[in-house]
């Protein structure tokens, strides 16, 4: 598995997405899309020579970004591509992880599956089916 992008849940994207811009130079790679099983809204933004992040806005009191967005936000999840979505939720459920969300259409992917997973120490993980390269956006020449 690479590590795909970082996830942030946070309480407001247009305003995170200005912060991020304005104080690490990030900018938007998508238009927000709302995941409406997750109740989330979402925005992926890159730089080059750096990890894609991802903001988490909720949109309803049942999202799994809600409790942290009202605690100011912060650090949801790290996402990690792998060749076989079904392959790993078979291998870290043998391991003992917790499936928090079975596999799914992911809007903000153009739907490659994803799954979730509380995997201990207080991190989720997010599994992406791998649809092209992933990691790091390449640096300018």
């Amino acid at each position: 598995m690479i590590l795909d992008h970082v996830g942030i849940a946070v309480r407001s994207i247009e305003k995170s997405a200005t912060l991020w811009e304005s104080v690490f130079g990030y900018r938007p790679v998508s238009p927000v899309v709302e995941n409406h099983l997750e109740q989330v809204r979402v925005l992926l933004l890159s730089k080059a020579g750096s990890l894609p992040i991802k903001l988490i806005e909720p949109t309803g009191a049942s999202s799994p970004a809600q409790a942290m967005a009202l605690r100011g936000g912060g650090l949801h999840h790290l996402c990690f591509r792998c060749e076989s979505l079904d392959a790993e939720v078979t291998r870290l459920q043998a391991m003992g992880m917790r499936l928090l969300a079975p596999p799914q259409p992911g809007a903000a992917f153009e739907d490659a599956r994803i799954a979730f997973f509380h995997i201990g120490d207080g991190l989720v993980l997010e599994l992406l089916e791998a649809r092209g390269p992933a990691g790091v956006v390449p640096a300018d020449p």
